[in-house]
């Protein structure tokens, strides 16, 4: 099992929620987050032409566990998704889960997936 991490702009999540759940992935819990990349904020004109930055942008991250044969389906489909093709479009990590325990039941593996 994988666990894919998506940091996406906020604008994206219900295109991309649509997209997860027509695909069988129905399990994501979602955040609302703050961040920078490489961008380190945005520069903004005031009045008096005074030049502020914001540097934390509002994003929203995305979690869901996938089988090891699903990982890149549902990558590329997050990735195709959430693309606007602009700087701060967001960043996808993958990580391994050992194991998965449904609490109400206690089933493990990945046949809760």
């Amino acid at each position: 099992m994988k666990k894919i991490e998506a940091i996406i702009r906020p604008e994206r999540l219900e295109q991309v929620k649509v997209a997860l759940t027509d695909a069988g992935y129905s399990g994501l819990h979602v955040e609302s987050v703050t961040g920078r990349g490489r961008q380190r904020g945005v520069i903004h004109s005031g009045r008096g032409g005074e030049h502020y930055t914001i540097d934390m942008l509002p994003k929203v991250k995305l979690v869901l566990v996938v089988k090891d044969d699903n990982l890149e389906a549902a990558t590329n489909l997050i990735i195709e998704t959430a693309r606007t093709g602009n700087i701060g479009d967001g960043m996808l990590f993958v990580s391994a889960v050992e194991d998965a325990i449904r609490v109400r039941t206690g089933e493990r593996g990945d046949s809760l997936l």
